[in-house]
Parts: structure tokens; sequence; C-alpha cells
């Protein structure tokens, strides 16, 4: 029986569907450099057998940014920190604006976000209004990114017609405490395994480069396939003023193309999503590749406090590269 990393992924992931788990990620991460485009070709294929050539658009918007309590490290919206970004709420006719826009690039997912622990009654109510209005006056896919939640909370949204909640775990559980004290690991996972059982679809993430080991990265994907969520968006950490991680290094190149073809053979049939810090961990070329190496989801336009490349480039590429953006049909 072969031992070589790809040989045994070609058979478990591509031929059974079945996820490598950490110790075997971890083997793929610690490929050598010149076996990459290996590793890029068969996450390309297992994205193809078992997730097809469609491609899901999302865009985001911030209902309320900034003013955060919580000390995640990587986040300019912490109001612990001294980054620039200050406390501000979007209106209604001013989300509505938005999901519009969105929708016209195609998109099936518009995400409202907002910067907070969870939300409160104030919050919940400005959501309820913001979907309600969304849903009057576009076709697309409401999503929700509002932090930890309650059950009642959870079956509210649920309730609302929320179709897909987003909950980063953001890393590995080992490492969580370096990136984030005001709370927990434990506390993140209760609220994705909550909206699961709500029958809400679940978004589950993280980023890449916050001073986490190969082991530790190996270890997240292994989770996340434990977690088993319908998408896992991928950010690479873009270092911003006034945080505690402003002055980390950017992931490497290589290495994130590495990690983003480790997770798809680690999560086989999942929404694999570009997501922020893309455009300035790997350029033009490096998200093509990426793109070739089992993504199969894009956020386009701009991200929460940080800008993306033009909704016009990522449509080009995707059409360059002959992928069809998936309907919405499909996605309900």
């Amino acid at each position: 029986m072969s031992t070589d990393i790809l040989e045994v992924a070609r058979v478990q992931v591509l031929e059974e569907g079945r996820g490598l788990s950490a110790a075997q990620a971890l083997r793929c991460l610690e490929l050598p450099d010149e076996r990459l485009g290996e590793l890029l070709a068969l996450a390309h294929e297992v994205r193809m057998a078992w997730c097809g050539p469609e491609v899901e658009v999302e865009g985001i918007v911030s209902l309320k940014t900034g003013g955060c309590p919580e000390d995640c490290h990587f986040c300019s919206q912490s109001g612990q920190f001294t980054s620039p970004v200050r406390s501000v709420w979007l209106d209604i006719p001013a989300l509505v604006q938005a999901a519009v826009e969105t929708a016209r690039t195609g998109a099936t997912e518009f995400c409202i976000v907002a910067a907070v622990r969870g939300p409160d009654r104030r919050l919940m109510d400005q959501v309820r209004a913001g979907v309600r209005a969304v849903q009057d006056a576009v076709e697309i896919n409401v999503a929700c990114s509002l932090g930890m939640l309650t059950q009642e909370q959870v079956d509210e949204l649920a309730e609302m017609g929320v179709h897909r909640y987003n909950h980063n775990l953001e890393t590995a559980r080992s490492h969580f405490g370096s990136v984030v004290t005001t709370h927990t690991w434990e506390e993140r996972w209760r609220t994705c395994e909550m909206v699961r059982a709500a029958g809400m679809e679940l978004c589950c993430g993280g980023i890449i480069g916050m001073g986490e080991t190969r082991e530790q990265r190996a270890e997240f994907a292994g989770q996340l396939g434990e977690l088993a969520p319908d998408e896992v968006p991928l950010n690479f950490l873009n270092p911003r003023p006034g945080t505690p991680f402003a002055s980390y290094p950017l992931v490497e190149g290589r290495e994130a193309l590495k990690t983003i073809a480790t997770f798809r053979l680690a999560l086989p049939r999942t929404i694999l999503r570009y997501a922020g810090g893309r455009e300035l961990t790997l350029g033009d070329l490096g998200t093509r590749e990426g793109m070739l190496g089992g993504v199969n989801a894009i956020i386009v336009g701009n991200y929460l406090t940080t800008l993306g490349r033009s909704p016009e480039e990522d449509l080009s590429l995707l059409a360059d590269l002959k992928m069809p953006i998936k309907a919405l049909s499909q996605a309900l």
C-alpha cells in the first residue's frame, strides 16, 4: 500500500470522498515546494468531482462597524485597540442598496455583519428590519454574522428566513488563546452547533497567518472536518494598524496555496471560499492558482474594513477559467 500522501489522498478523498485527517493534512502541508503543482492539481480534481465547476459568489456589508468589546488580536474593529476604525451603524436603505449592488454581480449570497460579542435586542430588531427589506427588494439569499448566539436568537434568525450563518472558529483550538482572550473556542463551537441544529446553513472558517504552526493549521483543518460546515471561508491575515498582530508578516504565497489545497482535501464537499487577505498574499496569479487548486467560492468587492479586488476583476477571472457562477436556484 502506498505511503505517498498524494496517492493516499487520490483514493481516500477523490475516489471515496473521505476528507483527510489532521495528521494526513499535516503531511500535505509539509510537502516540498516542487510538489505544490501536484497538490493543487489533485485538489482541483477533488473540487470538480465533489462540488462541480460552479463558483458561489457572495458580497458582505457591515450593519454595525467597530466598537466591539472583544479582543480578537487580528481585528481593527475591537474597541480595545488603537486601530482607526470607529463605531458606525448602517441605515436600512443603505443596506438594501448594498444588497442590490451585490446581486448585480451575479452573487447569490449577501451577508449582514455586525462587530459585536453577540446581538442585543436593538441589533436583532435592526437585523429583522434589514432582512425583510432586502428580501422585499431583491432576490438573493441573506446570511448573517452577528457573533455568539443564544438558542433563542438562533431560532429567531431561522424564523426570519436567514439562509446561512457565519461564525468562524478562526484558528485551531490549541492556538485560540493566543488570538482571543475575552471568550473561548468552545463558546464559538456551541454557536456553530446550534446553527446547524436549527436548519440554517453554517459558514465557519478562519484566518491563516496568526502565528500558528503548520501542525496547528492541520489541527484546524481536522476540526473543521469534524464540524462539517456548509462553507469554509479562508482568510489570510492582513495585519491591521493598531492591533496586536500589526507587525505579523504576510503568509508566503506558496504556503498559502498549500494551505488552500490541503483544506480542500480535508473538506472535499464543502464550499471553500476565498476571503480576506488573498489580494496581498497571492496577488492576481496566485488567486488564479487557488481557483484551480480547490477554491469554489469568492467574496466580491471590499471586506469589512479592508479593500478587496473589484468585482469586475474577479468575474473576468471566472470567465477566463470557464467557471460558471452558481445560480440562485442552485444555492437555495
